[in-house]
C-alpha cells in the first residue's frame, strides 16, 4: 500500500521562507555583516516638543551664599514575601549626584533689623539664619550601575508605561543628600560668605564699622 505524500500549501512555504530570510537579515544587521544596511534601519531622533509656557513669576530676595556638591551610592532592594528573588523582587544600585544651595533670606529683614548711627559710619544688621534649598539631582552625573529584577517584574515592565523606573532610587538619593547637607557646614559657610559680602558692600559706601549677626 503506497502512502500519499502530504501536500504543503504554498502560503505556508512562503511564510516560512520569509521568516528565515528575516531572521538571517536581522542577524546580519546585528553582526554588521551587511554594509550600508545599518544606516537604513538606524534610529532618528525628532524633537516635537511644544513651546515652553511661562506659568508664573516670583521675586527672589534671598542671597545664595554657598553651594555643596554631593554624591551618594543608593542600594535599594525590594523583596516579596514567600517568593524567591529570581521570581519576584528588585535591586537597584544607583549613583546619585546633586547640589544643595544654602541661602540667607534678606526679604525677612524688618525695620529694626538694620540700624545705622547718626554719622553713618557704623551699621548693625541682624539677619535670619541661613537655610538649605531643595537638593537638585544632576542627570548628567547620576546613573544606575546595576539592576536586578525578578521574572515577574521583567514581565510587568513589558506592559508598563515607564519600564525600569528609577523614581524610587532618585527620591532616596535626594533624601540622603539632604541629610548630608544638614550635617555639613554648608549653612555656616553661607553665613560667613553673606557677612563678607555685606561688609564689603557697606564699607564701599563709607561705613567703617559693620556688625552682622544671625538670629534663629
Amino acid at each position: 500500500m503506497s502512502s500519499a505524500k502530504q501536500h504543503v500549501p504554498w502560503w505556508v512555504k512562503a511564510a516560512g521562507a520569509v521568516a528565515v530570510v528575516t531572521a538571517l537579515l536581522l542577524a546580519a544587521l546585528r553582526l554588521d555583516l551587511v554594509p550600508g544596511f545599518g544606516d537604513v534601519f538606524g534610529e532618528e531622533t525628532h524633537d516635537r516638543s511644544g513651546p515652553v509656557l511661562l506659568e508664573s513669576l516670583q521675586d527672589i530676595s534671598r542671597y545664595d551664599a554657598a553651594s555643596g556638591n554631593f554624591q551618594v551610592v543608593v542600594d535599594l532592594e525590594k523583596d516579596a514575601r514567600l517568593l524567591p528573588d529570581a521570581l519576584r523582587g528588585t535591586r537597584t544600585l544607583y549613583v546619585g549626584a546633586g547640589t544643595v544651595d544654602a541661602y540667607v533670606d534678606l526679604g525677612r529683614l524688618g525695620a529694626g533689623d538694620v540700624t545705622v548711627d547718626e554719622e553713618r559710619t557704623t551699621a548693625t544688621l541682624r539677619l535670619p539664619r541661613a537655610a538649605l534649598g531643595t537638593p537638585a539631582l544632576d542627570p548628567d552625573r547620576s546613573y544606575a550601575v546595576a539592576k536586578q529584577r525578578g521574572l515577574l517584574d521583567r514581565l510587568g515592565d513589558l506592559f508598563s508605561d515607564n519600564p525600569g523606573s528609577e523614581q524610587a532610587v532618585q527620591r532616596l538619593a535626594v533624601r540622603h543628600i539632604a541629610q548630608a547637607a544638614k550635617e555639613s557646614r554648608l549653612t555656616a559657610r553661607a553665613e560667613e560668605n553673606t557677612t563678607r559680602m555685606l561688609r564689603g558692600l557697606l564699607r564701599s559706601l563709607g561705613f567703617r564699622n559693620v556688625t552682622v549677626t544671625y538670629a534663629g
